[in-house]
């Protein structure tokens, strides 16, 4: 009983771990947007790019990860990811534009395995227990993506590291994962071989990609272009990129209560249109004021939209499906078309901003983002159900 209780805390720390490593090599950019494109001399609209070459690996990598887990056993292929994540992160110091690039385009593809294989490692080990965890991984995520939004301008100036450096510095969260990770390579989970074509015609289904990618197009621009925005308005780099921080660390409230309220309605709209609204109201007032109370309120709204919409779309995987393993697929699914959606969003904000030297075409385009998350999450918040391929309601009862 003390070994399963010392083992069960073990694997709770190497979730932790894996948890921290999942989006720091991403948020950290954003704020050194301005300071990446001197020092390589890529064009602002090329810049985006750089947060956007990871969104493309996670939608590439997604529907693989399963199947290298299959060969290798999920424990492994965990380490394995966080290895190619660390690379990513480290050759990313070297400076130029090629090895920036190619330094973002390997740490999406570990961040992306991380992302579909949490949800089977936890439930495989805590299957009693899968909100809890969830809860506390998602937590843990979002804390380490805000610290690496607040961090990342004062570790490269007041530290003196420069954005290299600054880049490089969260490879030492990638040694501590392995490191922690190590011990479990004796270990070995072998996911489900779950057929999952007949989901890619299911109306539902695309809903609730659309609803995932959707969402994911929003968080991503704002990791990446509001520190910009902010600065342009006069904030300095540091105090952008903590406001940005502070956006993250408030969507933390919503992460946790809005899966626990989808959980007791039958229907999960109003939720949907919850979100959406604080959404829009937030990038309606910095559309419309720079004053500084209005732009700290609109960006309280949109941390709040953010937390809770990524933690909406993962329960509506569980809540529009019959079965656990069906969940698993739709999640594989809308990982996969959402985040290459999602990778979309910086790129194209990116170009705008270049085109048009101002924010206002950017934030139209974001006003027109919620009100098609809006819809799609409507209809994947209503009160049915995802069949299986080939399976009928009535099977499914």
């Amino acid at each position: 009983m003390q070994g399963r209780r010392n083992q069960s805390w073990l694997i709770i720390v190497a979730i932790i771990f894996l948890a921290a490593n999942l989006r720091p090599a991403i948020t950290g950019v954003g704020p050194l947007i301005t300071a990446i494109t001197r020092g390589t001399g890529l064009t602002p609209g090329v810049a985006g790019l750089v947060t956007t070459l990871p969104l493309i690996s996670f939608g590439l990598v997604s529907p693989l990860a399963p199947r290298v887990a299959r060969k290798l056993g999920i424990e492994r292929t965990l380490v394995l990811s966080l290895a190619v994540l660390l690379a990513g992160t480290l050759i990313r110091a070297i400076g130029t534009a090629p090895w920036l690039l190619a330094g973002m385009l390997l740490a999406g593809a570990g961040i992306a395995v991380g992302n579909v294989l949490m949800p089977s490692l936890v439930k495989r080990d805590f299957p009693e227990r899968i909100g809890l965890m969830t809860g506390l991984y998602t937590t843990v995520m979002n804390v380490f993506a805000g610290l690496a939004s607040g961090l990342s301008v004062p570790l490269s100036h007041h530290w003196g590291l420069g954005w290299q450096g600054s880049l490089a510095a969260w490879g030492v969260l990638g040694v501590l994962g392995l490191i922690v990770w190590l011990p479990h390579l004796g270990q070995r989970h072998l996911p489900s071989t779950a057929k999952t074509g007949g989901f890619w015609r299911s109306p539902l289904a695309w809903e609730m990609t659309l609803f995932m990618g959707l969402q994911s197009f929003l968080f991503y621009v704002n990791v990446a272009w509001l520190p910009t925005l902010l600065h342009d308005r006069g904030l300095s780099l540091n105090l952008a990129g903590w406001l940005v921080s502070l956006m993250q660390i408030i969507s933390l409230p919503g992460t946790f209560v809005v899966p626990i309220l989808a959980g007791r309605q039958r229907q999960q709209v109003s939720l949907v249109l919850a979100v959406a609204l604080a959404f829009f109201v937030g990038y309606l007032g910095l559309l419309v004021t720079a004053n500084e109370t209005a732009t700290i309120i609109c960006l309280v709204l949109v941390g709040f939209g953010a937390g809770a919409s990524i933690s909406l779309a993962l329960a509506l995987f569980s809540l529009r499906t019959r079965h656990h393993e069906h969940a698993g697929q739709i999640s594989g699914m809308a990982q996969s078309v959402g985040y290459l959606l999602a990778g979309l969003g910086p790129l194209t904000v990116g170009y705008l901003y270049t085109a048009t030297q101002s924010w206002t075409g950017p934030l139209v385009l974001l006003l027109v983002v919620v009100v098609l998350m809006a819809l799609s999450g409507v209809g994947a918040g209503r009160d049915r159900f995802v069949d299986a391929p080939g399976e009928s309601s009535a099977e499914a009862l």
